[in-house]
């Protein structure tokens, strides 16, 4: 793995800057942090314990490492010793071995279900929402390992299945069904003969039913009857309405049901039942008909919706209707043909249409309309694993190509779930049937496209909600009678002034550094006036310039500061934890057990008083160093945001001192360093953050070559964000398949 040019850079360089700068503390059975280094004597020991040396990059990347009291790290040594330790840590051949990752299947998330469906359908299913809850993995909810389907969500499948359906597509009005049932005594007429539980006809003669028919159609009318049968003939009844009859024999000496098929206007009607061919000879011959029944039943033919009155999403999905040369199979086998093609993301098989059109065909040979056979077969096609599953087929692996490409219909289904959180287009998909979409003189105007279309406002939401950790804000509660400005109304501005202005960088294709500088932001009356700004009228949001305020950046969000406090009181050590995570990349590791919190400690003092006799504890000070001087630096931003000068009493102390001896004074100085010193571990952070919400699995360190490469080429471009995008979708771990470790 390793060229002996590396092996020699390990002996003469890594192992005597381990020795100077690491050893001292990090060897042995009980090193500093349990952080053991002294063991891996090869570049391939290294590359074997990379967790543990990732760790120690982290911290000599932070300054935290080595510590104040060893041997000065000049600050062109600590670039060296951090591309040799990275190099051997995440040894990776980029050129010979190289691994784009695997991800696994991936379940639609219940925001993406709701778009895809909406996209697919017309239909906005908003009971998505009341979905089970879907897990998070890597800070996002879309990654592959943790998107279970309980059986729950599939219940859950079947019945909005049946619902979007049935409100995308309407179909004929419900039948309207009249039935009447007549015993033979209440029969008109049957006063003329017996009756005893049957009308006994001795001899000809004539009942009838008037009934008020309230609709035209075909009905049918149900006699049950029997016959003393006598001569050469049965007996015989007629069935008359007006002028119309039809004879009907009556073989059986036992109740027998005879259908009679009558077509009656609507109104008042009149139906006559006449035994027509009496037989008596004294003694020997006595022809009788015996009525045990009458029951007419009739069903309205159904009334098909008025073009007028379909909804669009009728008319888009059912485009072709049976008629003509076109016979109701070709029909059906259309219309499902591009509904599963667009719903599976790719075109439907001839096997899948052909099974999607026979269960239609059930349907109909059921007595349902055309509209409730597709109705049912799109059903089936909603549950399909191809539509709740972004499904990508395993790639063979050929010795020229160690990293096969998804297909290109996969590739058309990342992009599209990546900044539109939903299905690809049409044009999206016509680019990929002909294979368009890996050119990319073709595939990045269509990104650009893309982000200026309003559904890539599913991005800013899901990506930007999740990454800075907005979604926390739902369950944000500081305490009331302290925060008395603080409601539900600040609450959803704090949230809509975040996404706006991550949006006004994304969408403008602003250097992505803007994100932490800019001197502008979006607000209301209200929350304009919570900080103190009142120059700004109105409910609706507006861009707002910051010149001449301490705010600047997400840093000053009062959504990003309230998410990192505490209900009582802001954490240096949440916000400082939050910086580390978010924008360098470097989260602590987790706090040691036993450790109390600062409110049950028997501290005493200021919170930075308190703060530092908690970094006293040699096991809290490593972290603890990294963390509150971040922290501090927005210490005059109060627990819900809002500008301070003083704590309670006490003047508020904004300054720190990193472990690299970086030193800031408040919130200005900190997002300083962060856009100059620290700018491309920041733009680093963020194509992490974003390619692990791309592919849906957490980045590795095989990964770093792709990053290097984003790194690299989006330094040209002054970090814009849509250079950004496009590094991400052109990138191998977006547009191949490499293999899990």
């Amino acid at each position: 793995m390793f060229s002996a040019a590396a092996e020699r850079a390990f002996q003469s360089e890594f192992l005597p800057l381990l020795r100077t700068y690491c050893f001292d503390c990090h060897q042995g059975e009980s090193p500093d942090g349990e952080l053991r280094l002294d063991t891996d004597s090869s570049p391939a020991a290294v590359a074997e314990q990379r967790n543990v040396w990732m760790r120690a990059v982290a911290q000599v990347r932070l300054g935290s490492m080595p510590p104040e009291d060893a041997a000065e790290l000049d600050a062109d040594t600590r670039v060296r010793f951090l591309q040799l330790m990275e190099h051997f840590a995440s040894a990776v051949d980029c050129v010979q071995n190289p691994n784009a990752g695997k991800v696994a299947l991936r379940r639609l998330t219940r925001r993406e279900y709701r778009n895809t469906i909406r996209d697919l359908t017309g239909v906005d299913y908003e009971p998505a929402e009341s979905f089970p809850g879907d897990d998070v993995g890597y800070g996002f909810d879309n990654i592959g390992d943790v998107l279970s389907l309980p059986p729950l969500l599939m219940e859950k499948y079947l019945d909005a299945a049946e619902a979007i359906v049935g409100e995308a597509i309407k179909t004929p009005e419900p039948a309207e069904i009249f039935e009447l049932n007549k015993t033979p005594a209440s029969l008109i007429g049957a006063e003329k003969f017996k009756a005893s539980g049957r009308l006994s006809m001795s001899s000809n003669g004539t009942v009838a039913l008037q009934p008020k028919i309230p609709f035209a159609g075909l009905f049918t009318l149900t006699v049950t009857a029997s016959g003393d049968q006598g001569g050469d003939e049965p007996a015989r009844m007629e069935i008359k309405t007006g002028k119309r009859g039809v004879v009907v024999d009556v073989p059986e000496e036992s109740p027998t049901d005879y259908e009679i098929p009558l077509r009656l206007t609507r109104g008042d009607r009149k139906i006559e039942i006449s035994f027509i061919n009496d037989h008596y000879v004294a003694g020997q011959v006595d022809r009788n008909l015996h009525l045990h029944h009458v029951h007419l039943m009739g069903e309205e033919r159904r009334r098909a919706v008025a073009p007028s009155a379909l909804p669009a999403s009728h008319k888009r999905l059912i485009f072709v209707t049976p008629g003509g040369s076109l016979t109701e199979d070709r029909a059906t086998a259309k219309v499902l043909s591009r509904f599963a093609s667009r719903a599976f993301r790719r075109p439907a098989r001839a096997d899948e249409v052909k099974r999607l059109t026979a269960l239609a065909a059930t349907v109909r040979a059921d007595g349902g309309t055309y509209e409730e056979a597709i109705q049912v077969a799109m059903q089936a096609v909603l549950v399909s694993p191809h539509f709740l599953f972004k499904v990508e087929q395993p790639q063979p692996v050929v010795a020229k190509e160690p990293m096969p490409p998804i297909s290109d219909y996969e590739l058309a289904t990342r992009i599209s779930y990546f900044l539109w959180g939903s299905m690809p287009d049409d044009e999206l998909l016509l680019m990929a049937h002909r294979h368009q979409i890996r050119d990319p003189a073709k595939l990045l105007p269509k990104v650009g496209r893309m982000i200026s279309d309003p559904r890539s406002l599913r991005f800013v939401e899901n990506f930007a909600g999740q990454w800075l950790q907005l979604r926390n804000l739902d369950n944000l509660d500081p305490d009331r009678l302290m925060f008395r400005d603080f409601d539900e109304k600040i609450r959803a501005a704090m949230r809509i002034e975040t996404l706006m202005f991550f949006n006004s960088v994304f969408a403008a294709n602003q250097p992505a550094t803007m994100l932490l500088d800019a001197k502008y932001t979006y607000l209301n009356a209200e929350l304009a006036k919570f900080y103190g700004i009142y120059t700004v009228a109105g409910n609706g949001f507006r861009r707002v310039s910051l010149e001449g305020t301490p705010r600047g950046g997400l840093l000053t969000h009062a959504s990003i500061l309230s998410v990192t406090s505490n209900p009582t009181r802001t954490s240096p050590v949440k916000r400082g934890k939050w910086i580390l995570e978010n924008l360098l990349n470097t989260p602590p590791p987790p706090a040691p057990p036993n450790i109390p919190e600062l409110e049950k400690s028997r501290l005493v003092g200021t919170l930075r008083e308190r703060m530092e006799q908690h970094r006293e504890n040699p096991s809290c000070a490593a972290c603890h160093n990294m963390m509150d001087p971040l922290g501090f630096a927005l210490e005059n931003f109060d627990a819900v945001g809002k500008w301070r000068d003083r704590d309670g009493r006490d003047l508020i102390d904004a300054s720190g001192v990193m472990p690299d001896g970086t030193t800031f004074n408040g919130v200005e100085e900190l997002r300083r360093n962060l856009t100059t010193a620290r700018r491309e571990q920041f733009v680093r952070c963020l194509i992490e953050k974003m390619m692990t919400y791309a592919i849906g699995r957490g980045t590795e360190y095989y990964d770093k070559c792709a990053i290097d490469t984003i790194v690299e080429q989006c330094r040209e471009k002054d970090f814009k964000f849509a250079y950004l995008i496009a590094g991400i979708i052109l990138s191998d771990p977006f547009q191949k398949q490499g293999f899990r470790e």
